[in-house]
């Protein structure tokens, strides 16, 4: 067996803080790295080791390959495990950690190069028979070719993807072909800012689809395993602000095929450690969107669900150790649900919200976790993703989960910026949440008509409770006044009058 006894967490945030926390019930020795602003960040604390390596810009610091790799030899670090985001699906970071003698806890270089290119991992899908999106088979290098393509895949809509990197950057959606080059030429632009790659394919786009996503996990005795799926469909500007396992809408029928393409997937690139498919669906039809070569951030409604614990389990199997359960092994219980609780103004296009948080106080109770980076004192900074914390909640059912959810957010307090804490709660009181019918156009067909009925709620909130305030000073001023005949009148709580201004 390979020896693992100390980690370096090539992160920050509460994705290393959670990395720490199983390292330490493993009895695995762990090693924090840190910019200047993250001096006093919970995950530098938590670790038995820290080192400064650079300045908050992430290039010189989180993204800087050669710092992070010396300090691992030089703690004596065994292994490096790269969370998520920052360098976590980087082929060339990767293959440096093994060239250095280092264990890279995740998938091959190969595989993370494979999948992380859309049209490279698009073929082999194609070749291994895993249901894709109509569209280009790989790369297209011409608006000529472009447009070819699109009317031999059945016309518009049609969506502009970068080839590399994620979260919505190097995409455009066209409706017709006036609106097309354009398009193509905002999509190569933003691609190559943000990936240093404007490659482009095209691909039919599926208008009202689920964003669903099964979570596998593979060891290197040839052991593949699903974990069910995980519901996505919430998000903004592309990305997730809400999911949940398992789905309200898949039938058993539907997530045994979706599970066994995914291990098909997983197999097809050789895949080790854990990973996830991405899959949209649409009436009872999935397509195979991309697969993430690392832990995702939603992770942890798996594991409440499963029972398991998958940063313990990517340790095994970078130990070299065989999965400890199969397929049939696999037992889900209850239903979970995750927030991101970001630092975005939801009121304002959620722009993210920077500045040092005052007060924070997190709910409690059964059923409840917070994954968290942030502490009462620290600085939402510019420089990172706007994440604050994922609130997760397990119950017995999904109609306990919703409530429990709910109650959850209420009793989050963070003060000192702003949160999305509102728009979750919009979304947990909406009847197409609850019913399980949304798609990834939830925030696009409702978020305009929440936002105006929690702004006019907060109005009137603001209203009562001038009013509470009015006629309490008002009964406070006659209580102290000289009692005369009939003006003496008995005092009335703040409660009993709040009741009567809403009656």
């Amino acid at each position: 067996m390979t020896v693992v006894d100390k980690v370096l967490v090539a992160n920050r945030g509460e994705i290393a803080l959670r990395i720490i926390r199983s390292c330490r019930e493993m009895g695995v020795g762990t090693v924090a790295v840190y910019s200047e602003v993250d001096r006093r960040s919970p995950h530098v604390l938590a670790a038995d080791e820290a080192y400064l390596i650079g300045p908050a810009v992430a290039a010189q610091s989180y993204l800087d390959m050669e710092k992070i790799i010396n300090v691992a030899k030089k703690s004596g670090a065994h292994a490096i495990h790269p969370g998520y985001g920052f360098l976590a699906e980087n082929a060339t970071f990767a293959k440096k950690v093994i060239d250095n003698g280092l264990i890279f806890i995740g998938p091959d270089p190969e595989t993370i190069s494979l999948m992380g290119s859309k049209t490279e991992s698009r073929k082999a899908m194609i070749a291994s028979g895993v249901p894709v999106v109509p569209g280009a088979k790989g790369a297209v290098d011409t608006v000529e070719e472009a447009l070819k393509m699109v009317d031999g895949i059945g016309g518009y809509p049609v969506l502009i993807k970068a080839a590399a990197g994620g979260g919505g950057k190097g995409m455009r959606t066209v409706f017709s072909e006036k609106e097309f080059a354009r398009a193509w030429e905002a999509a190569k632009g933003e691609a190559k800012k943000a990936f240093g790659d404007d490659t482009i394919y095209i691909e039919k786009f599926v208008e009202n689809p689920k964003h669903i996503e099964i979570q596998v996990l593979a060891d290197r005795h040839g052991n593949c395993v699903h974990l069910w799926e995980r519901d996505c469909s919430i998000q903004r500007r592309h990305q997730k602000v809400v999911e949940e396992c398992p789905s309200a809408v898949l039938t058993p029928e539907i997530r045994e095929q979706m599970g066994a393409v995914a291990v098909q997937a997983a197999q097809a690139c050789n895949y080790v450690n854990a990973g996830t498919v991405e899959f949209l669906y649409d009436q009872g039809k999935f397509y195979f969107l991309e697969m993430n070569t690392r832990l995702q951030v939603e992770h942890p409604v798996t594991e409440i669900v499963m029972g398991l614990d998958l940063v313990k389990e990517q340790i095994e199997v970078a130990r070299g150790k065989k999965l400890g359960f199969t397929q049939e092994g696999v037992v889900p219980r209850g239903h979970a649900i995750e927030c991101r609780i970001n630092a975005e103004d939801v009121f304002n296009g959620f722009v993210p919200s920077t500045g040092q948080i005052t007060y924070l106080k997190y709910p409690e109770g059964p059923g409840i976790r917070v994954d968290s980076g942030v502490d009462g004192y620290s600085e939402i900074s510019r420089f990172y993703d706007p994440m604050v914390a994922k609130l997760i909640v397990h119950a017995e059912d999904r109609a306990a989960a919703i409530a429990k959810m709910k109650r959850a957010l209420q009793d989050l307090v963070i003060d000192g910026i702003s949160t999305t804490i509102p728009f979750c709660l919009a979304v947990m009181d909406h009847p197409n949440f609850q019913g399980g019918e949304f798609t990834t156009k939830f925030v696009a067909n409702f978020w305009e008509e929440m936002k105006s009925r929690i702004l006019a709620e907060d109005d009137i909130s603001v209203v009562l409770a001038a009013a509470i305030a009015h006629l309490a000073a008002g009964e406070k001023r006659r209580q102290s006044a000289p009692v005369s005949g009939d003006n003496h009148r008995p005092a009335i709580s703040p409660w009993k009058m709040q009741t009567l201004l809403k009656s």
